[in-house]
């Protein structure tokens, strides 16, 4: 492996990090969780959905609520992630979605599989 560095534990695996998605994942999840908590917002008998009080059907309606907001909260967060581990390799993804192109046009696993076929063992002899 000569040429190529190797990762320690110092070595960065994600780029500096935009606060906003963060923020914005963190509302998304603080509003799923808080507003089916206030019974001031739904302590009341009327208006009835097929025979239920309000505060039954309310307290349903969050539950598709809740998993729409988490799940845009998860797709933010991993998104952002995504972009920060780009930063640090250095490029972005192609159409077939490998990252490391090379000039010859081989992707950084396509080298590595190829790589693995040249293992030596102690001795110096291939495997």
């Amino acid at each position: 492996m000569s040429g190529s560095t190797v990762p320690t534990r110092a070595t960065p695996t994600r780029g500096p990090a935009k606060p906003l998605p963060y923020v914005v994942a963190g509302i998304l999840l603080a509003a799923a969780i808080v507003l089916p908590l206030v019974p001031q917002l739904y302590s009341f008998d009327k208006p009835r959905l097929g025979g239920m009080p309000f505060f039954y059907w309310y307290q349903l309606v969050w539950v598709p609520i809740s998993a729409a907001l988490s799940g845009s909260a998860y797709w933010l967060v991993t998104k952002e992630d995504r972009r920060r581990r780009e930063v640090v390799r250095g490029g972005s993804p192609g159409v077939g979605g490998s990252y490391d192109t090379s000039a010859d046009g081989s992707t950084a696993a396509g080298k590595h599989a190829a790589s693995s076929d040249d293992r030596t063992d102690e001795g110096g002899e291939k495997r």
